[in-house]
């Protein structure tokens, strides 16, 4: 398990605690009805692992990495600009005896430096480029460290897809009018943290099948699913402590940096009910890409 504490860095941070509010059954349910999936997907779309050299970029706490390395992978080079994750992998590797096929490379998806071009058969990552403002970079970076032949199978969530059920009048994925004096002070809060034109929303599916063609990717597959539905009920509890992605406040730090004590229990009357008995919606869409270096 990725420990959270007040030396580690903002990644190892969000992934150990702040994305699920420190929430243990949350975290099962994450795991198991969202990563999971996620991970398998992937994989499966870069196969075959077993005996392929993987790099996984923005390895995070190593979910696809690890799973790489039960697929039968011959090395994983674990890549990620955080220090504590990778520490925190080469741990979990050496815990379940996967050291001697591993790496362990602090590099960002858009300088790949310390991998030697034409050694890698698999490139993976998982909801990197929400964070990369330079992506033509990164996919020149994976089509370099690739073989002939190599592939690169990603997940990014498309949050662009998602941004009507935080505009307008709607908010936290509710209709916020009947508070939108107190809404429109949380989202001066969060509305620089996420610009239009920044990395988080500057793309979608079809951005990556460009992305993949400006570097001559061969045999692209684009899959998007858009998912529009009822939210399921929250403790109150977890949604005001949970942060969406490592660069966000929890609803709670917004709350209390934007309001008086006063307008947070007014809020909290409004919204509390609402999140508790899933009176939302939930409005996201992802992208699989696959494709093949010439």
């Amino acid at each position: 398990m990725v420990e959270d504490g007040p030396t580690t860095d903002r990644w190892m941070r969000w992934l150990g605690h702040r994305r699920f509010a420190g929430d243990a059954d949350s975290k099962a349910r994450m795991f198991s009805d969202l990563l999971v999936p996620i991970r398998d997907q992937v994989l499966d779309r870069a196969e075959p692992v077993e005996g392929q050299r993987v790099l996984d970029v923005g390895c995070g706490d190593g979910l696809i990495a690890f799973g790489a390395l039960d697929r039968g992978a011959a090395e994983v080079v674990f890549s990620d600009i955080s220090t504590d994750l990778l520490a925190e992998c080469h741990r979990l590797a050496q815990t379940r005896d996967f050291l001697e096929r591993c790496t362990f490379v602090e590099a960002s998806a858009d300088n790949l430096r310390e991998i030697k071009s034409a050694t890698i058969d698999i490139v993976t990552t998982r909801s990197v480029l929400i964070y990369v403002r330079d992506k033509a970079r990164s996919f020149r970076e994976f089509a370099r460290v690739l073989r002939p032949g190599g592939r690169l199978s990603l997940f990014e969530p498309v949050n662009r897809f998602g941004q009507r059920e935080w505009t307008g009048s709607r908010f936290f994925g509710a209709d916020m009018q009947p508070v939108a004096p107190l809404t429109e002070k949380i989202r001066d809060v969060y509305s620089p943290l996420m610009p239009a034109d920044g990395p988080m929303l500057d793309f979608d599916g079809h951005d990556l099948v460009d992305l993949a063609e400006s570097v001559s990717f061969e045999s692209i597959d684009l899959m998007v699913k858009a998912e529009v539905r009822r939210a399921e009920p929250c403790s109150w509890e977890v949604f005001l402590n949970s942060a969406g992605n490592p660069n966000l406040p929890t609803p709670a730090e917004a709350m209390a940096q934007s309001l008086t004590p006063e307008e947070r229990d007014e809020l909290t009357a409004y919204l509390r009910p609402l999140v508790e008995t899933g009176q939302r919606t939930h409005r996201m869409a992802h992208a699989y890409l696959r494709c093949v270096c010439p």
